[in-house]
Parts: C-alpha cells; sequence; structure tokens
C-alpha cells in the first residue's frame, strides 16, 4: 500500500503555502494525488510539480540546467508573456465570465494592473483564427476546468480596440487617431474584403478613411453584423482603456465632441445590438450611464469594490510567494508587502504587479516603480476647489491615518468642480487609495473608510498629489523655500514666498487665507520623510495652524501660524505676523513638543496680504531638564 500524506505534511516538507498545495492538487499536477473523505491525500515520495515556467538546456555534464524565464515587464501580448516569459496564471477569469455571462461587461481599474493583458488574454481565448491558439492554454488553470470551457476555445470572431493611446490636445487629433484605429481593425479582419459581402460598400469607405463621422459611429454595430454574416456566429467586442480619450476630452476642452462620438459609438456596438456575442470594457473610471453608456441595461459593472474578478487585476499574496521562490527570493516577501501589497479588490488583498516585477527586475530592490504615464488633471482640478477639510485629511493620510468618506464610482466630470470631496473618489478608484471597509448609509450612499495602500504610494502620494498644492512651484524655488525653512532664515522666506505669490499665483487665487494654508502646507510636505506635518489639531490652549513634528527628538521642530488680510500696508503686515506669533507663544502651541523631548522649537508667524508676505521668527531651546528652558 501507498503511504500518503496530508496536506499539512506537503505544506511542512516542500515550504509552500495551503491554498498553493490545495490548487496544484486540483490541477492534477501532482501524480498519484486522491481526495478521500474530501481531504488531499499526497504519496509520500511524490515530488514537488517541476514549475512550468522553468525551461531546461543541456549542460556539458549532461544535466539539465535550469534557466529562469525574464519577466514581462511592459508586456502585453498575452502569447508571448505566457509562452516567454514568467506570467502570473489568470486563465480563470475566463471560467468565471463563462459561468456568468453577462452581455456587456466594465472592469474598472487603476493604471498597470494588468487590464490590457488581461483583455488580449480574452481575445487569444475565444477568437476564431487560423492559428491553433489553444496551445497557450494547455498547462493553464482553464484548461483543466474541462470540456465545457475548452469548447469556447476559439470559436468566435472578436474586434479589439485599444484606446490607451489616444491621448491628443484636440478633438480633431483624437478623432483622426480613433478613425485611425477603427481602420486597422476592419483590415484586421480580411476576410471581409469581398464583394460578397452585401456590406463591402461601407467596409471599403472605412478601410480606405473616405467614411464620414456619423459611419465611424456606426463603425462597430456595422461591423459585427459583417462578421455575425460571414461566420455564422456573433462576435465580441473588447474595448480597452475606453476612459483615455473622455480624460483628455475634459482636460484639453473638447469633452462635449468626445462623448458625443464615443456614446455613439458604444451606443451601436453594445446596446440593442442582435449581432453581439459579448462585450468587455476596461477603464480606470467608471464614466456615469448619463454620460456615456446611456441606456444600456445590459452593462455589468465591475470594479474595485467587487468580489467578482477581485483576483484577476494585480498579484495575491500566493503569487507574490510563489514568484519570490521562483526568483530565489523567498526572504524578501515581508519586503514585497511593505511595499506593493495593501490593496483591497472588493475582500481580496492585491499586489501592484507593475511594482512587483520591476522589484525582482532591479536586483530586489525596493522603489517608487508605479511612475505616471497618464496626466492626473482632474486630480488637480478638484484640488484647486478644496477646501479646509480636503487639505486636512491628505495630509493626514501621511501620517497613516484613515477616515470615513462618501464614495461615488460614478461620475461625470464636468461635475467634479461642483463637488470637492469627490477628490476621494478619484483617489480610490485611481490606485492612491485603500478602502478598509465598506458600508451604506440608511439613505444609500456608499461609505467607505480610506488610508494609504503601503510605502510606496506614499512616496508617489505625496509627489503626484501633495505636489498640486504647491500650486505647479518650480522645484528649484520649492527647494529653496524649504532650505530657508529649515535654516530659519526669515528673510529668505520672505523675498522667496513673494517670488512664489508673484510669479506663479494669481490675484484671484490670493484672496483667502484657506490659499495660503494649503499653499504652505504642500511645501512643507517634503519633510514628511522626518516629520509628521500636521494641521488644524488642538494643542496648549488652542488650535494651531501647522506643525512639523520631528520623528526623532534631536531634530528640531516647527510651528507655523498664519494670517491673511486684503490690502494692507508694510507696516500693519509686519504687525500682523507678530500678532501670528505672539498667538503661538500665547497659546502654547509648543506644549505637544516639549512634552515629546523636542529641544529646539522654531516658530514662525507668517502674514499674508495678495502676494506680499511678512515674517516673524523665533527660535526656543530647552533643555531635558523638565520645564527648563534657555535661549540659544
Amino acid at each position: 500500500m501507498v503511504e500518503m500524506m496530508t496536506i499539512k505534511d506537503a505544506v511542512k516538507q516542500w515550504g509552500i503555502s495551503k491554498s498553493m498545495l490545495a490548487r496544484l492538487c486540483r490541477e492534477g499536477r501532482i501524480a498519484g494525488v486522491q481526495k478521500i473523505k474530501g481531504l488531499w491525500m499526497i504519496p509520500a515520495d511524490a515530488q514537488y510539480p517541476a514549475d512550468a515556467r522553468v525551461r531546461s538546456h543541456g549542460a556539458q555534464s549532461g544535466t539539465p540546467a535550469r534557466k529562469k524565464l525574464p519577466l514581462p515587464i511592459g508586456i502585453s501580448d498575452y502569447r508571448k508573456a505566457s509562452s516567454e516569459y514568467y506570467y502570473v496564471d489568470k486563465t480563470l477569469m475566463i471560467r468565471d465570465f463563462l459561468d456568468e455571462v453577462p452581455m456587456v461587461s466594465l472592469f474598472t481599474r487603476p493604471r498597470r494592473f494588468g487590464k490590457t493583458l488581461n483583455m488580449d488574454m480574452l481575445r487569444t481565448f475565444f477568437e476564431k483564427s487560423d492559428e491553433d491558439t489553444s496551445v497557450y492554454f494547455t498547462g493553464k488553470k482553464i484548461w483543466a476546468c474541462g470540456k465545457a470551457y475548452r469548447a469556447h476555445q476559439g470559436k468566435y470572431p472578436v474586434i479589439f480596440l485599444s484606446f490607451k493611446d489616444v491621448k491628443c490636445k484636440t478633438w480633431e487629433e483624437t478623432y483622426d487617431l480613433i478613425a485611425k484605429l477603427i481602420v486597422m481593425e476592419y483590415k484586421r479582419h480580411d476576410e471581409l474584403a469581398s464583394t460578397d459581402n452585401p456590406d463591402f460598400d461601407f467596409y471599403q469607405r472605412i478601410i480606405q478613411h473616405e467614411a464620414e463621422p456619423n459611419d465611424f459611429m456606426l463603425s462597430l454595430m456595422m461591423l459585427s453584423k459583417m462578421l455575425h454574416e460571414h461566420h455564422g456566429i456573433e462576435p465580441m467586442v473588447i474595448i480597452d482603456e475606453y476612459d483615455t480619450p473622455i480624460q483628455q476630452g475634459h482636460a484639453c476642452n473638447f469633452y462635449d465632441d468626445v462623448i458625443l462620438f464615443i456614446r455613439n459609438l458604444f451606443s451601436g456596438a453594445f446596446k440593442d445590438n442582435r449581432h453581439l456575442k459579448y462585450g468587455f470594457l476596461t477603464g480606470i473610471l467608471r464614466v456615469a450611464k448619463e454620460s456615456i453608456f446611456s441606456g444600456l441595461n445590459n452593462l455589468k459593472i465591475n470594479s474595485i469594490l467587487d468580489d467578482r474578478y477581485s483576483e484577476y487585476f494585480g498579484f495575491t499574496l500566493d503569487e507574490v510567494r510563489e514568484m519570490a521562490t521562483y526568483y530565489s527570493a523567498g526572504d524578501k516577501v515581508n519586503e514585497l508587502c511593505e511595499w506593493y501589497d495593501g490593496y483591497r479588490f472588493g475582500h481580496t488583498e492585491i499586489f501592484n504587479p507593475w511594482s512587483v516585477v520591476n522589484y525582482f527586475s532591479n536586483a530586489c530592490r525596493p522603489g517608487c516603480y508605479w511612475v505616471s504615464t497618464g496626466s492626473n488633471e482632474v486630480i488637480g482640478e478638484v484640488l484647486t476647489h478644496a477646501d479646509e477639510e480636503t487639505y486636512n485629511r491628505l495630509h493626514a493620510l501621511l501620517e497613516r491615518e484613515s477616515f470615513l468618506t462618501y464614495v461615488d464610482t460614478s461620475v461625470i466630470y464636468p461635475q467634479i468642480q461642483k463637488n470637492p470631496s469627490s477628490i476621494y473618489s478619484f483617489l480610490l478608484v485611481a490606485g492612491y487609495l485603500k478602502a478598509e471597509e465598506t458600508g451604506y448609509t440608511p439613505s444609500g450612499n456608499l461609505m467607505c473608510r480610506v488610508s494609504l495602500p503601503n510605502k510606496e504610494i506614499a512616496f508617489v502620494y505625496n509627489k503626484e498629489i501633495l505636489s498640486r498644492l504647491e500650486v505647479l512651484v518650480p522645484q528649484a524655488l520649492a527647494i529653496s523655500i524649504q532650505e530657508a525653512i529649515w535654516a530659519n532664515n526669515g528673510k529668505q522666506l520672505k523675498a522667496l514666498l513673494e517670488k512664489l505669490l508673484r510669479e506663479s499665483v494669481s490675484f484671484h487665487d490670493t484672496a483667502k487665507e484657506i490659499f495660503y494654508h494649503g499653499l504652505v502646507l504642500g511645501l512643507c510636505a517634503i519633510f514628511s520623510d522626518h516629520y509628521c506635518v500636521t494641521s488644524n489639531r488642538e494643542a496648549g490652549d488652542g488650535r494651531y495652524d501647522i506643525q512639523l513634528m520631528p520623528k526623532e527628538a534631536n531634530r528640531p521642530g516647527f510651528l507655523f501660524e498664519l494670517k491673511a488680510e486684503k490690502d494692507c500696508s508694510g507696516s500693519k503686515l509686519k504687525e500682523l505676523a507678530q500678532i501670528a506669533l505672539q498667538q503661538i507663544e500665547d497659546n502654547h502651541y509648543d506644549a505637544e513638543m516639549q512634552s515629546r523631548g523636542v529641544r529646539t522649537i522654531i516658530k514662525y508667524g507668517v502674514a499674508f496680504s495678495g502676494k506680499s508676505v511678512e515674517i516673524a521668527s523665533s527660535e526656543e531651546s530647552f533643555s531635558k531638564a523638565a520645564g527648563t528652558m534657555q535661549r540659544e
């Protein structure tokens, strides 16, 4: 009788997780495995299954040498990624789709979380082709699911468009580029280039780029009709990064033009199209039905808050562990968690896949790999209309605080100026925040507790989000201002702030104290590596404006009290700065710093009027003896 071992024994023997071992059992990759009374039993002499991703090459000794596959950085071609690179198997997404069979599916995820690669995987699996594309799925998880799923492989015509590179400055350029993409897709289906095609004239007008805008609006509907009639089976339509031209339209003032075109394009493709089998769309943002998906009642939305498909965009912990073992970096999992884990899609913990792949590619050196390739003008637009509470919350996030906020995953771009709180919705769906928990109010509004997901995002957030609070301050000037703050050089700080206000800020912007508050707060954000930057917190006998609490007691602490009045004279402005400084003293705003053992505290009273600034400052040093104070 063959001696057997349990899952627990095998986990201990092979050093892998229970879930990974269970998956290997289900996929039949362990010789002799049996399921007895609901439990997996494994032959005691069974060998850990060879990684299908390891290639063997003959060595001089005759012993096969193992060569690691390269990492798929920037590879969105499924055939290439799955056969020539280390591929994290996401093919069970196909199974889940075929179990659900929604008519039209929209997947919203942050940039660089595998949307394009997954869409190309769907195309490769479903599309009819002269090539036997089943070879790209043999040995993958979907192939082990059985004949019912394999029967769909290579069965359907597919229309595929990606708008990820449609980033033009004008509507004319945008229209021309979208039209060219449609022309290329028509040409790819050259089986329709026959006079037997009843719509041959329409086909010709498109491929010769002689069609009118109305023709291009109908182009996806007409192409699906032609493919249906030619192949005898309805096609699938896949649109990747559908919202990129919409974001550009909003940022570059041709929103109405792009919305009109895409609404009509999608209406023909997805709404009441009897020639459509299934449709798939991906994007970062869910644009509200009223603006783009009007009347599309067959749309199934899968956002980051939904459980379905949650594990297919990004990497799970087991997938990261397996990758770390493969690249001989099993001891780096904790570091990977600290830097790139923390996202939550539905109830699934997710790693940023782009950052993880780049981490391994760069000799396991942690860094900020998730750099922006697209524009986030919308976030900047919301921030320009932010109130004091928004500024305070954004900075509190850097201190790893969380807070409850209303979240709306659908948006109409022109309305964001009317609702500055929408910034949290944008940050969440764009990948800058994670939803720690979700719930609904009695009125049905979605509420989320949000926070920063990981160390990488803390850095990226500081650079891409808080930098916008600096009102596009030139980097050299921002650094000089920060140096002046550090050196307690009030004269230099005054000159630099006036230069900033004079060169970068309109008089309209300088009307309220909250603007100046946000400006100084943004300039202080760079100190967040060594300081806890807080705003409008209780201390002593009142509430300070801005505090920089050092994380190490040997560093100096900073306190700022800000005042602003319109049309102040020079003498009045100096008086106002002194009043601000005295307020710090009278209200004992430094009490918290003293209690934490901060030995040196630099205090600034800053007064603004239009583009003029006056600064009063003092520096106090405290001995270790409680309450003993000396002037340096």
